[in-house]
């Protein structure tokens, strides 16, 4: 019988944000409890391998308690391995994202707050979701009834590291497959050794005999394509591998088929448009996924997406069904049938074999639906969608220019993240505008008055905003900015797409504080204003009386904040307690014993 996730002993364990509690007695049961510190990084580890009366078959499970359910089982066992149409032979990466079924995680299992305060949005733990990072080898093996070798190691997790996990498969996964379960025994063990991710530290993860050297970014760095400074080296010994990031793609590589129409489908992922990317094999569909739902940054892509997507997964039906309109998804997939299956979708991107055409792969051609009828369909993007924006010419050239002289493809990769970030950027500064029109004078709020009533967000006036203050001030890309907020088929307009609508948490804290929960910002604005509160000269002319109300708001707030609940800086939590433990000490004792008691 299946245990539900989070019940059994390894999932007491799996909950890590607890292990870098500032409270040490909570840090030091968590370090006790087996398999802490490798939860922290991953769920666990599979080994999934193809039997001939079963077809896939999940082999190993590690660490062994571990608990799956026979869904999450079986589709880990079918992403695992490319589609047969992919025709894999060797060595192939990929990676998948799964629906969890094991049902609801228990809060002490699932406080992940500590990490997500701090992580950007769009790297914060999947709530719902695993992701897995697949290295799976093809190779021509006499001594098997089959005539090949097949078999795939997969990294499961629930940290979007994508680049770090497939760094740590290149290592690892060869070892494996020459010395099977010991090898990847003594890599867990390893990996359970590492230090928790936290963000804005740099790390040093030891496996194998190699230390990736790794940064974990933060919430408050700054938006800057280049790769972060290198740590000290002297004390590292061996010489560490230094990954410049552990989440980003290579843009240019996933995006050269499509580099004519980047901006095409920027703007699709910037509506929440559905959209099917079919292409030759699972490395390339799930590559360009990502890279199309990292486009957005800093938002975060808020709809749902599937680098790898199967005929056989659980969800295919509830996908492709023609009885309701295409969810608000992207699908990779490999398998032609899914031109037939998804017909109905507006968009179809088809990737084919790479066909140099001079320095660059042959691009593929915008095309109408309508022509999206036959299996064997040619590559093109498959929409009737037209595009707001005007086609940046000069971005084409230089990265074009850029491949002929032979420039690095980081490079070029961080000229189009650039170009991708100046047009989010772009969209989302009227936003932040007009926000901050609603909100009140910081003057207006102080700690003895009722926090002020904010101005509602109305859509029609926040459009018409745009007319005197939109894109065009800070974006030279011209088009029709105005239309792609109006977007129609949203029913309200862009403002009504998941993403747009997580735009509003993806807001400076130092502005809004929490986004689009405006109940809120007063109150977390009215904490923050004990900061310039002079609490020995208020308490000249006070009461007893007086004190006790201060220091009971005071410990409401503090309590509040402290669970998350407002958005306010730890100094600013650290200063009210130290009011509170101020304002105690001048009190009698028997008042101080009633409210500290022992």
């Amino acid at each position: 019988m299946e245990v539900p996730l989070g019940t059994g002993p390894r999932q007491a364990g799996g909950g890590l944000g607890t292990t870098r509690s500032t409270s040490s007695g909570r840090a030091a049961r968590a370090s006790a409890i087996p398999w802490a510190r490798f939860s922290a990084w991953l769920e666990c580890v599979c080994v999934v391998t193809f039997d001939l009366e079963l077809g896939q078959a999940l082999e190993l499970v590690y660490p062994s308690d571990f608990q799956l359910t026979d869904k999450e089982k079986s589709s880990i066992c079918y992403l695992s391995f490319p589609d047969s149409h992919s025709g894999c032979l060797g060595d192939t990466q990929f990676s998948f994202r799964m629906r969890q079924c094991g049902g609801q995680r228990s809060l002490w299992h699932g406080d992940d707050r500590p990490y997500n305060s701090k992580a950007p949005l769009a790297l914060q733990r999947e709530p719902a979701h695993y992701l897995g990072y697949v290295y799976f080898r093809q190779v021509k093996d006499s001594s098997v009834k089959r005539g090949y070798f097949q078999k795939s190691l997969v990294l499961v997790s629930r940290l979007p590291f994508v680049r770090l996990f497939q760094s740590l498969l290149s290592l690892i996964a060869p070892e494996y497959f020459e010395k099977l379960a010991p090898c990847l025994e003594a890599v867990c063990n390893e990996i359970d050794q590492w230090p928790a991710p936290v963000p804005g530290q740099t790390l040093s993860l030891p496996v194998m005999g190699i230390v990736f050297q790794v940064r974990i970014p933060s919430r408050v760095d700054k938006l800057e394509s280049n790769p972060p400074k290198q740590c000290d080296q002297e004390n590292l010994l061996p010489a560490p591998v230094v990954l410049t990031s552990v989440h980003e793609l290579d843009l240019f590589r996933c995006f050269r088929p499509v580099l004519t129409h980047v901006q095409t489908l920027w703007e699709l992922m910037l509506l929440g448009e559905p959209l099917v990317v079919l292409a030759p094999s699972p490395d390339v569909s799930s590559e360009l996924v990502l890279a199309l739902t990292s486009c957005l940054q800093p938002l975060k892509f808020c709809c749902d997406f599937r680098p790898y997507f199967t005929i056989h997964d659980s969800e295919f039906k509830e996908l492709t069904t023609r009885t309701q309109a295409p969810p608000n998804v992207v699908l990779g997939v490999t398998n032609p049938f899914f031109i037939k299956t998804l017909q109905h979708w507006p968009h179809v991107l088809r990737i084919g074999e790479p066909k140099m055409s001079g320095d660059l792969p042959k691009q593929v051609k915008l095309k109408k639906p309508s022509r999206l009828k036959t299996l064997d369909t040619k590559p093109g993007l498959y929409t009737s969608y037209t595009a707001h924006l005007h086609r940046d010419k000069a971005l084409l050239k230089r990265l074009l220019k850029g491949v002929q002289k032979k420039r690095p493809w980081d490079v070029l990769s961080a000229l189009l993240r650039q170009h991708l970030l100046e047009l989010t950027q772009s969209f989302i500064i009227p936003l932040e505008h007009y926000m901050a029109s609603l909100m009140p004078l910081q003057k207006s709020i102080t700690p003895w008055k009722s926090p002020p009533q904010i101005c509602p967000f109305r859509q029609d006036d926040f459009l018409r905003s745009l007319e005197h203050a939109g894109p065009q001030l800070t974006c030279i890309l011209k088009g029709d900015w105005l239309g792609l907020y109006r977007w129609e088929p949203l029913g309200t307009g862009c403002c009504g797409c998941p993403t747009y609508t997580g735009a509003f948490s993806s807001l400076p804290i130092s502005m809004v504080g929490i986004g689009s929960d405006t109940k809120r910002w007063p109150r977390s604005w009215k904490l923050c204003t004990w900061k310039l509160f002079n609490i020995e000269a208020w308490m000249k002319d006070k009461s007893e009386v007086e004190v006790v109300d201060l220091v009971l708001k005071l410990r409401e707030k503090l309590v509040r904040a402290q669970g998350h609940q407002l958005p306010v800086k730890e100094v600013t939590l650290q200063r009210a307690q130290l009011y509170i433990d101020t304002a105690i000490g001048s009190l009698p004792k028997d008042l101080q014993a009633v409210l500290c008691p022992p």
